[in-house]
């Protein structure tokens, strides 16, 4: 079948005991990352070798690699080797895999991308490494400078590794910026300095300390900072240099004299970075500081060729890259002959830019911006090929989802910003004005009113209208002093608190009336409303002591003071699930859970190495505490018996916010100081829950009590409102309760990612009502019967086009003038070929395109796709016109894929299936038409072919549950179900296979069959006997599952009254049965039959023997086949290895009694 062959046979291979290995690994799932932004802080933090760039956030860098079957950069590796800020990064000119970096540590490293490991590293540098660049003429060589000099040469290894101080470049009068050796000069080298200066060493040569500062500063003190660099590629004394204030000069290191000044276009623009276009000759690019205006420059020209305002906010650096090499066609171009008739084809030119006076050179700028943005420019193509339009480029203090949507995650930076993503894109969908500081504490209005409060170290607090995209309100009873938390009351939308270094935490209403000034003995770090009584509040204090107040009084005491902590206590959380149980995490590495009923701390939770800051319960299961700490990871405790049952390592620093949805509460959002957030599924925690969901087993082992499932040994069940509402829904339900059931608690269960997206699909592959639909259907990946009506619907909104055009021409040339007036005869003569011909020659494709008919429609028609040729060769957009007016299918859907455009390609394969693009009919020779019928096929053909790489392309990006969504959009279940199940999306493919029914009843069935494998493996084989149970119930799902149930009760290991259970609930004879039966079997020489009963007897390793003779017996003939052994070597793989090793000892025993006894 198809689905099967896109399966790999993943567990028929394994080694039992790698599946259980596997079962040991870690619970918890990274399923999104949320790269941090670059950083604001230092020059030289974005680079480029071959197919890959890197650009530099405060702690770590990222690097991107060209993926090329898609054409398109995708994160490769992060490296977090660095604890403290980032300086520098330098890529080796001699080997692509290797870079240098520095931080204000006093280190350097090197390494390796392809490897992914430190391959080198300098510690204790002599001043903080705050520029560095590998030098050109030796291979393991890196020069590294602090802001005073002196120049340090590193040699990494050889003979010679060491440091040593460059001879001559130290001493300077002035702090570097930066400094960059000669490509070609060995050991030429410029350094740039903040009084606007440059110092130039040269060997063989004078040295030239603190030359050509800006004439405007000669004879003055004032400073005017060098803010780039750049040597001519192409010259030997030639370099640009930008001075903030100055701009940009052409200087000549030899004669010391500046060559030329550019101009900018406006006295308020100012220069931040610049880039040499290598691949054009004297052609250079800069972006401006205060807005992100790229500008392209040649050197021969003082004012700028062209200016592109790519985003509101300005540069930080730049680097260009040549072109990564696309996919061409091979389109034919016509040739230039010796003989040119009336009807010869003529030679078009490229075609030219909007301005008409240049044409921009193939390369790519990788853009930084200083909101964090980064983006990789095609210039030849003016578009973006990648865009992160924002990110946080400092540490991300905390994280909340958004009370009345899941999708909405806020974040809040040192960097004076909160920004709201929608994690299903991980994309930014709002940010605060900023300019408030650090940001420490965040917290959201409580259902439906778009508000979030933050609070800030030095500012108070605020509240921000998300939708208005305004600061509303400010609060600043603190003062100066930092607020470390703010927490909105979630039962009482009119109340906020906020808690300070000042030792106060206040509560407030939201118009600013103080209610209450709690006074602590120190500094408070943590506060906490209660999820069971509106008017109870818990504090965190530096005095080692959790306080919880009653607001409801006027009394300015604790009710309760609890004790215990050695160290400060930041963060408390109280439970959701169990009234007056709280937790609160402290500086001496510990978790405590409190019970205020009792007076008393009932656990304490030890493994964290370092202060603990982020604290989550889930809201679901009442005994799982989520934790996160200095020591740079995540625990999942279960605090029953205060066991770690998960450690999560994938973090670069320390962990400070931890947070989860009621609606989706096995999905985890975390943020750290090493700027990023990370989303995580926690549903490998409660598999036996989604089992007992999938196997339709009673609510009982499903959803419980609190009181219940709190106690020890207990399976995991759901005690949250949400599971209650899903219950009480599909209660009310008279049909499709089954159908309901599995949706709602698979999308409650599912991290995001596509499931919402899966479903829907489902839906309407089941025939469900389009009005039925969500809103944001139509955000995602559509079924394609809607995919032209919802696409022209949107064409239809879009109803403005704002169009630039720019001045034309530096003037024609007299061969233009002559083509022209040629072509003007040829008209005049009638020879309207001739004519479209010379146009063409001239680039004015246009005017030779409206005459053409004249000659004939199959004349125009080989017009155009000569036309869309040429634009397919030159990767421009304008092909797409040509190729849908002619209707040119095939070529327009292979452009789209070619660029890694495979939404596109869709959209237009199936436009073509729908009959929105013809062919263009040219009258042929009788007999030799085309069928639209024959037309229809090829595009059906066509549409499944680009469906197919847009669902590989996902799966490759990890994602395989859109990736299945592909196929279900076009009505292919069996692949959809085989994405599902090879990306080990089990479960849902179970929920979704069973919602469809018979047609994905195969795949459906094997997915059982890997789940029940599954649940074998679950805490090394089986330490309840409800697992077990569990993998029996998914089995009995499946048809003919003798066989499954028979290997099943082979492997389970249990005394012989669990596995006699075990064999009545597979419907097997007991094990006594089963070795008399074996008996009979052996004596009527059937060997399946015998080594089947033999394993499932209180002697299974009498079956060993048996099979292996057997095999042996047959495997020494010449006609020997698998199909006839593998039966028997399939049910032998399932042995209990525990029963061969015992029974291996017990004959060892036996040998030596027996020796003992003849030599005794």
């Amino acid at each position: 079948m198809a689905w099967m062959t896109y399966i790999s046979n993943w567990f028929e291979q394994d080694d039992w005991y790698e599946g259980l290995q596997r079962a040991n690994m870690s619970q918890v799932r990274q399923v999104g990352l949320l790269a941090a932004g670059c950083q604001p802080w230092n020059k030289d933090v974005c680079a480029a070798s071959g197919d890959r760039f890197a650009y530099c956030a405060t702690l770590a860098i990222y690097i991107y690699q060209l993926d090329h079957r898609y054409n398109e950069f995708k994160l490769h590796a992060i490296m977090s080797e660095h604890k403290k800020t980032i300086t520098a990064i330098s890529w080796c000119p001699h080997n692509p895999d290797l870079f240098a970096s520095g931080s204000t540590d006093n280190l350097v490293i090197i390494w390796n991308v392809a490897e992914q490991k430190v391959i080198a590293k300098l510690d204790s540098t002599k001043g903080i490494p705050a520029s560095l660049s590998w030098c050109w003429n030796a291979e393991d060589v890196v020069a590294f400078v602090s802001h005073r000099g002196p120049l340090f040469i590193w040699t990494i290894s050889g003979p010679d590794s060491g440091v040593i101080v460059h001879k001559d470049a130290h001493s300077f009068l002035s702090d570097i910026c930066m400094f960059r050796w000669h490509t070609h000069q060995k050991g030429k080298v410029v350094f740039g300095h903040i009084d606007g200066s440059l110092s130039i060493f040269h060997p063989g040569n004078k040295n030239q300390k603190h030359v050509l500062r800006p004439e405007s500063l000669e004879g003055t003190d004032e400073e005017d900072p060098v803010t780039a660099l750049e040597w001519d590629p192409l010259s030997t004394d030639y370099l640009l240099v930008v001075n903030l204030h100055y701009g940009i000069r052409l200087v000549d290191s030899e004669s010391l004299s500046c060559i030329t000044t550019f101009n900018l276009p406006s006295a308020a623009a100012s220069v931040q970075c610049l880039a040499w276009v290598p691949s054009a000759p004297g052609m250079f690019i800069t972006g401006d500081s205060q807005v992100g205006v790229l500008r392209i420059w040649n050197v021969s020209r003082t004012t700028p060729i062209d200016n592109l305002k790519l985003k509101k906010t300005g540069f930080h650096c730049l680097h260009v890259l040549n072109s990564p090499p696309r996919k061409k066609f091979s389109v034919q171009s016509p040739t230039k002959n010796h003989y040119t008739s009336s009807t010869s084809e003529a030679v078009p030119p490229p075609t030219l830019t909007q301005n008409q006076a240049f044409s921009l050179p193939p390369g790519h700028a990788v853009c930084c911006f200083l909101d964090g943005g980064v983006g990789l420019y095609d210039m030849g193509a003016k578009k973006w090929d990648f865009l992160r339009d924002l990110g946080h480029v400092e540490t991300i203090f905390d994280c909340k989802f958004k009370p009345d949507d899941p999708n909405l995650l806020a974040t809040a930076s040192f960097d004076g910003t909160i920004k709201v993503w929608d994690i299903n894109t991980l994309t930014a969908v709002y940010t605060s004005p900023g300019n408030e500081g650090v940001i420490y504490s965040l917290s959201w209005a409580p259902g439906g009113l778009n508000c979030i409060a933050g609070g800030t170290s030095r500012n108070g607090a605020f509240i921000w209208n998300v939708q208005k995209g305004k600061i509303i309100q400010r609060f600043n009873e603190h003062g100066t002093n930092g607020i470390f938390c703010v927490a909105w009351s979630h039962k009482d939308s009119k109340r906020i608190a906020t808690c300070s270094s000042d030792g106060f935490c206040i509560i407030r209403t939201i118009d600013g009336k103080v209610l209450h000034k709690y006074k602590h003995p120190a500094a408070v770090f943590g506060c906490d409303w209660s999820q069971n009584s509106k008017d109870m509040i818990a504090t965190g204090c530096e005095d080692t002591n959790v306080r919880v107040y009653y607001v409801a009084t006027s009394s300015d005491q604790p009710l309760k003071v609890f004790s215990g902590h050695t160290a400060k206590v930041f963060h408390v959380k109280w439970s959701p699930l169990r009234e007056g149980i709280l937790c609160s995490g402290s500086d001496d590495g510990t978790v405590r859970i409190w019970d205020y009923t009792q007076d008393a701390c009932i656990n304490i939770l030890n493994g964290h190495t370092a202060p603990v800051r982020g604290l989550m319960w889930n809201t679901e299961i009442p005994y799982l505490l989520i934790s996160g700490s200095w020591d740079y990871t995540i625990k999942v405790w279960d605090t029953r018996e205060g066991t770690c049952v998960d450690t999560v390592y994938d973090h670069g620093a320390d962990v400070y916010g931890l947070t989860c949805h009621p609606s989706r509460p096995f999905t985890m959002a975390s943020c750290s100081r090493d700027s990023t957030v990370r989303l995580w599924s926690l549903t490998a925690l409660v598999t036996p829950v989604q089992i007992n969901i999938l196997a339709d087993r009673s609510w009982e082992e499903i959803i419980g009590n609190t009181d219940y499932a709190i106690e020890p040994g207990t399976p995991p069940l759901l005690c949250g409102k949400v599971s209650r509402d899903i219950r009480q829904e599909i209660e009310k339900l008279t049909a499709n309760s089954q159908v309901k059931k599995l949706r709602w608690f698979s999308e409650c269960l599912s991290p995001p990612g596509g499931s919402d997206n899966l479903w829907n699909l489902v839906a309407v592959i089941k025939g469900q009502d389009d009005s039925l639909l969500p809103q944001n259907y139509c955000k995602g990946i559509m079924h394609l019967k809607h995919l032209i009506k919802f696409r022209t619907s949107e064409a239809q909104e879009l109803t403005t086009v704002k169009m630039s055009k720019f001045g034309g021409g530096i003037g024609v040339p007299t061969k233009e003038e002559r083509l022209k007036e040629a072509a003007e005869i040829h008209l005049r003569l009638g020879q309207i070929q001739r004519y479209c011909e010379l146009m063409v020659e001239l680039g004015e494709w246009d005017k030779a395109l409206s005459i053409a008919p004249g000659v004939s429609v199959k004349y125009w028609k080989k017009l155009m796709q000569r036309r869309a040729d040429q634009l397919i060769q030159e990767d421009k957009d304008d092909v797409i016109p040509y190729c849908i007016a002619i209707g040119d299918v095939k070529k327009l859907v292979h452009f789209f894929m070619s660029r890694g455009q495979l939404k596109e390609a869709l959209l237009v394969a199936q436009a073509a299936c729908e009959g929105n693009m013809q062919p263009l009919h040219v009258s042929v020779p009788k007999g030799a038409s085309y069928s639209d019928d024959i037309y229809k096929e090829d595009y059906n053909e066509l549409l499944h072919k680009v469906s197919k790489e847009l669902a590989e392309w996902y799966f490759q990006d990890g994602r395989a549950v859109l990736a299945a969504c592909c196929h279900l959009a076009i009505d292919n279940i069996e692949l959809a179900m085989a994405y599902l199940i090879r990306g080990n999306e089990l479960e849902l493919a179970v929920c979704v296979g069973t919602v469809l029914g018979e047609s994905a009843a195969p795949a459906t069935h094997y997915a059982l069959e890997l789940l029940a494998r599954k649940c074998m493996m679950i805490s090394v084989c089986f330490p309840c006997v409800g697992y077990r149970n569990l993998a029996a119930d998914l089995l009995l799902m499946i048809p003919d599952n003798e066989l499954h149930l028979i290997k099943l009760c082979a492997f389970y290991p249990g005394c012989t009254e669990e596995i006699n259970d075990l064999h009545d609930k597979c419907k097997l004879p007991t094990v006594e049965e089963c070795m008399q039966l074996a008996e009979t079997a052996h004596a009527d020489d059937n060997i399946f039959e015998t080594v089947k009963y033999y394993l499932l007897s209180q002697e299974p390793e009498k079956a060993l023997p048996i099979g292996i003779s057997f095999v042996k017996e047959y495997i020494s003939s010449s006609d020997w086949t698998l199909d006839t052994i593998y039966p028997v070597l399939d049910l032998l793989s399932y042995i209990r290895t525990e029963k061969l090793l015992l029974h291996t000892c017990t004959d060892l025993n036996g040998k030596n009694d027996a020796a003992a006894w003849e030599t005794g």
